[in-house]
């Protein structure tokens, strides 16, 4: 009987993950759900199989380790999350978990590395279950802020993250402490492994990409336009104060505002997810008082999304004022741009050039723990799998020679840094 290959194993974690998790259309991972719990289990499992070392962090991060020759060396880590969004498709941060246990299992049959070597399989990426960004990797680095636990609801339960981590068998309390999980100091470098969420890598005919930067965003979640509802045949429109036209000018004045950003050469995206007003309170024959939306803008440059902001409130303000209507962005968040760093970047480069793999360098449109890695000054990286039909959806479709594809340009980086 053959071996059992990194990539077959793989192959076989992707089956059973999917089983485990089936929520039709899709997949669904609840963060500090049942079936996240599942599925750092089957992780451990394997590690555990393998010979690796296990732990898990009091947030419920796990970690696998390759002990090295110097334990107190700092390490070098690779990792991403395993909670989807709900009805999801099956490879969005698993992908990257996955490699990492095939990177580890590759580096068993060679010899020693000089640091540790540890895959982070991280809790709560998405941000649908909890409205904080990166919530796992920033508790880990104990960086959440101390209210989290308390203050922020799970979406779809309205209990708290505190309750949720509770019942997972895990310490809130450690948040509120604002203790760390993990020293930056400690770790050499940090290189996540990820699906590509748009089709830039299908649209090349690339089967991996080296991330240059992962974009930084402004959200605002609870945007308003508040006008009077009135009849619809009745008032002329010079005695309107209607919500619908108001965001209908700030939309046209925000597209506009981005083409002219595009042709300056800004890195820029925007897009408003939700746009409605409420058929309880408006129909056909009613001029509608109220609008409500979202924006999300995106941008490698930090200062693009800071002057989009003040030009958006500004904006917001001149429309509704000229319309009679109020226009309430709301309160934002705000994650800052990740830039790649550039040493590890060109080595990853190297390694897929040595793999004769082409590659493609481009941004990170969605957002990663990656980032916290960078914040916090880890030298970090991310090397991007082709993935059909986007992702946060069924559709998800990474085939399985990209993804070794991937796998070997990480593995080829890690001998090269490691020197083993």
């Amino acid at each position: 009987m053959a071996l059992l290959t990194p990539l077959d194993r793989a192959d076989r974690l992707f089956a059973e993950l999917a089983t485990l998790s089936a929520d039709v259309p899709g997949v669904t991972r609840a963060s500090f759900g049942p079936v996240e719990d599942a599925a750092h289990a089957m992780i451990t499992r394997e590690a555990v199989a393998l010979g690796l070392e296990t732990r898990t962090d009091a947030i419920g991060n796990l970690y696998v380790t390759l002990p090295g020759a110097d334990r107190d060396a700092p390490a070098l880590m690779t990792g991403s999350h395993l909670d989807s969004v709900p009805h999801g498709g099956n490879y969005d941060g698993a992908a990257g978990v996955i490699a990492g246990l095939v990177l580890l299992e590759r580096l068993c049959d060679g010899p020693q590395p000089p640091c540790d070597v540890t895959l982070m399989a991280i809790r709560a990426e998405e941000m649908i279950w909890f409205p904080e960004h990166y919530l796992g990797s920033r508790a880990a680095f104990g960086v959440l802020p101390t209210d989290a636990p308390d203050r922020v609801k799970r979406g779809d339960t309205g209990r708290s993250l505190a309750e949720h981590m509770i019942e997972a068998g895990f310490d809130p309390q450690t948040i509120r402490d604002g203790q760390p999980q993990l020293d930056p100091n400690h770790i050499a470098a940090f290189v996540e492994v990820h699906i590509e969420q748009g089709p830039v890598l299908v649209e090349a005919q690339r089967p991996v990409g080296i991330v240059t930067a992962i974009r930084g965003n402004i959200r605002h979640r609870f945007c308003r336009i508040e006008g009077e509802t009135t009849h619809a045949g009745g008032v002329p429109r010079q005695s309107r104060r209607e919500a619908v036209l108001a965001g209908a000018e700030l939309v046209h004045a925000m597209e506009t505002y981005w083409l002219e950003a595009e042709a300056k050469g800004d890195d820029m995206v925007l897009t408003l997810g939700e746009f409605t007003t409420d058929p309880k309170l408006h129909g056909i024959t009613k001029v509608p008082g109220l609008l409500t939306f979202t924006l999300d803008v995106r941008s490698q440059d930090d200062t693009v999304l800071n002057l989009f902001e003040h030009w958006v409130q500004k904006q917001a303000n001149d429309i509704g004022e000229r319309r009679g209507v109020r226009i309430d962005l709301g309160p934002y968040t705000q994650a800052a741009a990740a830039p790649m760093t550039a040493s590890i970047r060109r080595g990853l480069v190297i390694a897929a050039e040595q793999c004769a793999i082409d590659i493609l360098e481009l941004p990170s449109g969605g957002g990663h723990d990656c980032a916290t890695f960078a914040d916090q000054g880890v030298p970090s990286a991310m090397v991007f799998i082709r993935n059909e039909n986007g992702s946060h959806n069924p559709a998800e479709a990474m085939d399985l020679s990209d993804f070794g594809h991937a796998c070997d340009v990480l593995y080829a980086w890690a001998r090269s840094y490691l020197k083993v």
